[in-house]
Formats: structure tokens, C-alpha cells, sequence
């Protein structure tokens, strides 16, 4: 005979959907991650709250906040999904089964240009698995890798950080780009110190790629002129395509302006500049098959220490 004390067990889903909106400190972002909508997680929550008898969230407070019973239960919760995704991938490894979705967030030269062939041919090989690409700004990308927003980040200039694992990748070369009829073109070889007094089109001061060719530059004792930053790959090139001034960028980026001779691109004679591209994931972060699978087929040469 059942007790009158009995209550239903919490559902995994549900303690997944708690422990998402504690990383994340969001409601949308908690509904992004589990397709659902932001209704549907504080339905969740509130479920969570009456079976458990406690409150988990303080609401009346502006910031996001949880209670100490909170707290205790994403703490131990985060365990029991951590289990049960391990248990469920070492099941689908068990049965050669690759399928499920991956979601990937990439600056937006890289997800435009260098991602798309390899996620084409891992679809092909792999039918079953979903991928979703979104692009972002670098800080962005590090913030939804963490917040598991995401389960895969693409970055340039990977900075360390001690919740995460980086796994170098092919780096890029980075070559000038100027106009058709630009003085440079009628160079046989380019310098970089011909770069001295010449308007600039750069990216935005905050993203890793500026920071690394303000860098270099400066180590050259070459002093430019910006006259235009962007946050995009996209802008950044029809801006030089109009005259506007020229840039450095990764070369897999210009390739089809450069082949219908919207764009020139031109390698340094003097100097080697390439862009190091870096994977990151979380180190508490259980891959699936088909994770690990995309991660394979991007080449992945070696980890950064």
C-alpha cells in the first residue's frame, strides 16, 4: 500500500533545466539551451520548488540569486546530470551510435569561412546529429561556453582560463588586403613596414585579433592610421573593397573576393603572421560521440598548455 507521504520523484529534465538557469542566471538563456520557453522553465522551477518544499530562488531580489537550499541543490544536482549524460554517452558509444545535437559558437571570421566545410562533411558522414552555429563576438563566445549556453567555442588568440579546455587547431595566415589598383599591388613583395602612415581598416579595439596586429605593429615601430574599426570580418572587407584603406586578415577569409578581383591579398615578405584558432569546451563539460566525432574532424593538432 502506498504511503500518504509519498511524492513523485523530480524528473531529470527538470533538474537539468534548474541547474542551467543557476550557470546561466538566466531565463531565456536556460529556455535557449533546453528548446523550450522561458514560461515553461519557471513552470519547471516552480514544479521544482512545491516537490521539494523550498523556495530555490530569492525573487525579490533585482540580481539573480539563489537560496541556500538552492545552492545545496545545484551543487548535488549538477552531479546527478553529470552522471546520467555520462551514462547515456558511454551507452551510445557502447552502440556506435552518433546522433544528437551540437551547439557551437564561433567568432565570426570562423564561422563564416574556416567552419563551414568541415561541419558540411561531418553532416554528410553523420546525418543523425544536429548543428547549430552561432556567431559571436570572442567575450561572448567564452561567456556562453561557460554558461553552457553552448557546448563548443571557436576563438582566436585562446586565453587561458581555468574552467576551460583549449585545443589548439590549424592556426591562420594572415595576409594585407587592399583594393584593385592600390599602390601595393604594384609591389613584387610587400613589407610591413610599408604599412608606415597608411589608412587603416582594423577591428574593433576589444577583439583579440586588433590586440595582436596593434601588437605586432607596434613592435615594428609602425604607427598607422584607423580610420574605420568594425566588430566583423564581413564589414572590415567591404570597407577596403570601397578604397577606404586596407587590413589585415585571416587569408581563408578573402578567398572569393580575391578569386572574382573584388580584393587583393598580399603576404608579408619580411614577417610571418599567423592567427593561433582555438577549441574550447568545459573541462566538467561530458562529450557525446558526436562531439567528440566534430571535434576529431577539425583537425585538432595538439593541446595549448
Amino acid at each position: 500500500m502506498a504511503s500518504s507521504q509519498y511524492r513523485p520523484a523530480v524528473q531529470i529534465e527538470s533538474f537539468k533545466v534548474f541547474c542551467d538557469l543557476a550557470e546561466t542566471e538566466s531565463f531565456t538563456k536556460a529556455a535557449l539551451i533546453n528548446n523550450i520557453t522561458q514560461s515553461a522553465v519557471s513552470q519547471q522551477i516552480t514544479s521544482l520548488e512545491r516537490q521539494l518544499k523550498t523556495l530555490l530562488i530569492e525573487r525579490s531580489k533585482k540580481k539573480f540569486r539563489l537560496t541556500r537550499e538552492g545552492e545545496m541543490l545545484y551543487e548535488h544536482g549538477k552531479q546527478i546530470i553529470l552522471t546520467y549524460e555520462g551514462l547515456v554517452h558511454r551507452l551510445q558509444e557502447m552502440r556506435d551510435v552518433i546522433s544528437g545535437t551540437i551547439r557551437i559558437a564561433a567568432i565570426y571570421s570562423i564561422g563564416l569561412h574556416d567552419l563551414q566545410p568541415y561541419v558540411k562533411r561531418f553532416l554528410k558522414l553523420h546525418p543523425s546529429v544536429k548543428v547549430h552555429v552561432e556567431y559571436q563576438r570572442a567575450n561572448q563566445v567564452y561567456d556562453d561556453v561557460l554558461g553552457n549556453v553552448v557546448d563548443i567555442g571557436l576563438v582566436a588568440y585562446p586565453q587561458k582560463e581555468s574552467k576551460l579546455e583549449t585545443i589548439a587547431l590549424k592556426p591562420e595566415k594572415m595576409v594585407l588586403i587592399c583594393a584593385p589598383g592600390h599602390a601595393f599591388t604594384k609591389s613584387k613583395g610587400l613589407k610591413l613596414s610599408q604599412l608606415e602612415g597608411q589608412k587603416f581598416i582594423g577591428f574593433e579595439p576589444d577583439i583579440p585579433t586588433r590586440k595582436a596586429i596593434d601588437r605586432e605593429l607596434k613592435e615594428h615601430g609602425i604607427a598607422i592610421k584607423h580610420v574605420m574599426e568594425f566588430d566583423n570580418i564581413e564589414t572590415v572587407k567591404r570597407a577596403v573593397e570601397i578604397g577606404a584603406g586596407v587590413s589585415i586578415v585571416p587569408a581563408g577569409t578573402v578567398a572569393q573576393e580575391v578569386s572574382k578581383n573584388t580584393l587583393v591579398a598580399m603576404p608579408f615578405v619580411d614577417i610571418e603572421l599567423d592567427r593561433p584558432i582555438g577549441l574550447i569546451h568545459k573541462k566538467s563539460k561530458v562529450l557525446s560521440p558526436a562531439m567528440k566525432q566534430f571535434i576529431a574532424s577539425l583537425q585538432v593538432i595538439q593541446p595549448i598548455s
